[in-house]
């Protein structure tokens, strides 16, 4: 694989990450907000679908930052796993990426 090309992948990479978890974070926001005001919900499933398409680092830092879902085993549990096992991924990935 051609520098440019190597570059231009780890660079779409880069904003795929970002994506999700700025969509997952802004999801556990969005779920906090229309908690406090009784209104309607994100379902709990879809806030772990973006944690599972590489948003969990987003997520758990979401879930912390605002105390939402903290007292759910599931989401304490399973978010930092995720986000711990993705960014393992990430580092993976990143380093195989550079040294090919």
């Amino acid at each position: 694989m051609q520098p440019t090309e190597k570059l231009t992948v780890y660079l779409a990479a880069l904003a795929v990450l970002l994506a999700m978890n700025l969509i997952a974070f802004f999801s556990m926001l969005i779920d906090k907000r229309s908690a406090q005001a009784h209104a309607r919900r994100i379902p709990e499933k879809v806030l772990f679908l973006w944690a599972l398409l590489l948003g969990a680092p987003g997520g758990t830092l979401a879930m912390y930052a605002f105390r939402h879902k903290t007292q759910h085993w599931t989401f304490r549990l399973f978010f930092p796993l995720l986000a711990l096992l993705q960014t393992a991924l990430l580092l993976w990935a990143n380093a195989r990426l550079l040294l090919a």
